[in-house]
């Protein structure tokens, strides 16, 4: 019994420690869930920066709903940067992604923490709040795509 359990323990640790792309079971899978992901959170956040740019009303409950919605999908699209999914030509992931992962992994780090601090700030329900969190999540956008996306 306790080789059993010995098996089921491996089994369970090698299974969640296999890498995250190993859910799709192809590479332009991989790149369609990325895509998808990054899209729509751009779509949420650009909500924000209309409010933060004064392009519609600050409305501090969508603002609020919008901001978790981007910080949730701040955590979806890095596992669809595994082996392989760089060789696709309908991608503007730049190959320093996979040349440079430890800085890769710590852009994306910085992006999901700043997201976080961005939902928590629309929760002062204050403009003011909304535009320096805002600021500071777009810095790290912008960072990132400098190192990673094609122009």
């Amino acid at each position: 019994m306790k080789a059993f359990a010995g098996i089921v323990a491996t089994t369970t640790l090698v299974a969640l420690s296999a890498p995250a792309y190993a859910q799709f079971a192809k590479a332009e899978d991989a790149i369609k869930y990325r895509q998808s992901a990054l899209f729509v959170m751009g779509q949420h956040f650009g909500r924000l920066g209309a409010m933060v740019n004064g392009r519609t009303p600050f409305d501090p409950k969508v603002a609020a709903d919008n901001a978790e919605v981007v910080a949730a999908l701040a955590k979806l699209p890095w596992s669809a940067f595994g082996p392989g999914t760089d060789m696709d030509g309908n991608t503007k992931a730049r190959p320093e992604i996979w040349t440079e992962p430890a800085k890769f992994k710590a852009n994306s780090d910085k992006m999901i923490a700043e997201t976080a601090k961005l939902a928590a700030s629309t929760k002062t329900g204050t403009l003011a709040s909304l535009k320096t969190s805002f600021a500071a999540t777009a810095e790290t956008c912008k960072v990132c795509h400098d190192a990673f996306r094609e122009k």
